[in-house]
Parts: C-alpha cells; sequence; structure tokens
C-alpha cells in the first residue's frame, strides 16, 4: 500500500460524531494534502477537537469514513496510530519528571536503547531550546516551555503526520512565536500539520489551506488568500483618537459603508468590508463631521476576522456554549 489513498496525508467524507443528543461533527469533510499546513479555525464547540480526535483514532465515527496515510481509521486503526502523532491541547508529559527524563521515558518506550534515547533527547532539547532546562522539574516550566517539550515529545520518532490540537492556547505573544517557529520546522521536514485554532491571525500566518468548521460542519475552505478574497474586493481599517468614539464610529461606518462593522482587538480600531471604494470617502467625511476623529485609516483585503464573521455572523471571539465531548476533551 503507497500510504496516501489518492496524494492525499486525510481524506474524510462526511464524518458525524455525536454525544447524546449533541451532534458535535456533523457531516465533515476533509482533503489535507501531504506536506502542507493545513488549518482547522472555529470556536470552542465548533467541533474540531472531536474530528481530529476521530482522525486520530481516539474516537469512532458514528458515520462517514476517513483515511489518513491510506488508512482507514476504523479498521487500521493500528497502522494509523504508527505513522502520527497527536498533541492536544494539555500538556501530556509528567511534571515530576525534568524535560531530559521525560523524553528519554518516551523514547525509551517508543524501542530507542538508553544511549539511542539519551542522543535523540538532547537533540530535541537543543532544537526546542530547551537544553539548559534539561534537568529542570516540568512542572517549574512556563507555559511556552511546556507546550514546546510537549511537541518535542510527540516527535522522538518523526511522525509522517502531526495533529496540533490549539498549540498556542494561553500562550504569551514571544512563546506564541517560538511555537510558530517549531511548526514551520516541521512542515519544512515533510511531516503533515493539521492545526487546530481559534486564532485568526494563527491560521493565516501558518496555514497553506484553512477549513472553517461551525456547528460541526465545515463551512468554508481555502488558501487564506481565497477565503479573503471571498468576503469581498476590501475591507477599510480605521483608528480613532479617542476608543471612546467607537460605538458612534461604529454606528457612523456601517451606515455609510451599508455593512457590518468588525471590532479589532485594539480598543481604537474598526473595520468594515467595502464594496464600493467610493463610499469610503463618504463614510471618512462623515465621520469628521460628526465629530470622531480618525488618527489613521487604510484600504485593504478583508482579514480573516472579517471572512469568520462573514461566514458566522458572530466575530471569532464570540464562542457559543456547547455540550459534548468538545467541551471536556
Amino acid at each position: 500500500m503507497s500510504g496516501r489513498a489518492g496524494g492525499l496525508a486525510v481524506h474524510a467524507e462526511g464524518l458525524v460524531r455525536r454525544f447524546g443528543d449533541n451532534v458535535a461533527v456533523d457531516g465533515v469533510d476533509l482533503r489535507v494534502r501531504p506536506g502542507e499546513i493545513y488549518g482547522f479555525l472555529g470556536p470552542n464547540g465548533a467541533g474540531k477537537t472531536t474530528t481530529i480526535r476521530m482522525l486520530a483514532t481516539l474516537l469512532r465515527p458514528d458515520s462517514g469514513t476517513a483515511r489518513v496515510l491510506g488508512h482507514d481509521v476504523v479498521r487500521e486503526a493500528g497502522a494509523v496510530r504508527g505513522r502520527v502523532s497527536l498533541t492536544g491541547q494539555f500538556a501530556s508529559v509528567d511534571e515530576d519528571l525534568t524535560g531530559l527524563e521525560n523524553l528519554i521515558l518516551i523514547a525509551r518506550l517508543l524501542g530507542y536503547s538508553r544511549k539511542a534515547a539519551r542522543v535523540r533527547a538532547g537533540e530535541l532539547l537543543e532544537a526546542f531550546g530547551l537544553a539548559e532546562a534539561a534537568g529542570r522539574q516540568v512542572k517549574k516550566y512556563s507555559g511556552g516551555m511546556r507546550r514546546r517539550l510537549d511537541i518535542a515529545a510527540s516527535i522522538v520518532v518523526t511522525p509522517d503526520l502531526i495533529f496540533l490540537d490549539e498549540p498556542t492556547t494561553g500562550l504569551d505573544p514571544r512563546s506564541r512565536n517560538q511555537v510558530w517557529e517549531i511548526i514551520r520546522t516541521l512542515a519544512a521536514g515533510g511531516t503533515t500539520v493539521l492545526l487546530t485554532t481559534q486564532y485568526l491571525e494563527e491560521a493565516d500566518r501558518l496555514a497553506d489551506r484553512i477549513a472553517v468548521i461551525d456547528h460541526g460542519r465545515v463551512i468554508a475552505e481555502g488558501t487564506p488568500g481565497e477565503l479573503k478574497s471571498s468576503v469581498g474586493s476590501g475591507a477599510l481599517h480605521v483608528r480613532l483618537r479617542d476608543p471612546g468614539d467607537r460605538p458612534e464610529a461604529e454606528r457612523i461606518l456601517s451606515q455609510t459603508l451599508g455593512a457590518p462593522v468588525h471590532r479589532e482587538p485594539d480598543p481604537a480600531a474598526l473595520s468594515a468590508r467595502v464594496s464600493d471604494p467610493e463610499r469610503v470617502a463618504n463614510a471618512l467625511a462623515e465621520l469628521s463631521r460628526c465629530g470622531v476623529a480618525v488618527t489613521d485609516f487604510s484600504l485593504g483585503r478583508p482579514s480573516l476576522d472579517e471572512v469568520f464573521l462573514a461566514l458566522t455572523g458572530r466575530p471569532a471571539g464570540e464562542d457559543e456554549t456547547a455540550t459534548g465531548e468538545e467541551d471536556a476533551a
């Protein structure tokens, strides 16, 4: 067997998984190419983790089919597990052991000799910037260090495909950038990466292609550029002198542009899709007439924030209450 049916690293059709009355995954189709970083984007409760657990053979689908690296995830689960790795949302290493001891233990369990296990552990600690902390108990590591060690533990034997389930949740910006570099390095080495995330910037910066999932269904798929182009030709980004003017500015922009206005994480920033560039001048003039001072503005491509808002009807950071496996995973 070639290991990649139809040239795909992951080929899922109609995956469904229920937990009681809750349909966590409702007919998901995925096609992930070998060697790419594939982003699986959606809010908490959308079905991301449940889908990953089915693809990694940790959950059995209620219906639908999936092949990972050419192997059926139900009938050939052992073959799938032998070629993939999974890094979940929470660290899976032993906090009472040191970083070095954790990696040596995992390497020994995977068949390395004592000497080879120590060599491999040292290589990974050095590559992940953890050499100086090798002899420190993991419970004394920072959050970013734990995540790097967790990913290192997942590639003691380099997998053909790695599932990274929200690997940067809760990390500070510096630690997040370090994890991003690790992910890029994995892909550059030929490993296929299936990355679930609720961070739009993360998906935009890393992914070759992105699937947007909401209410257990994939509602859009494409490259970041294709997704941005799908919601309009451009977007107006404005920054206000006084963040307190944001409600009034939001009202004015919505009326003059005829489009929903997105609140950026910066409390002084707003953006909106623009279908008619001629309306931009009218919008800026109306802001000035109403006494709303703008420090700068730009007209560019829509962001993934606007894509998500257009597709789901709500901002990316606005999670819906969900029940079932996704919450507990």
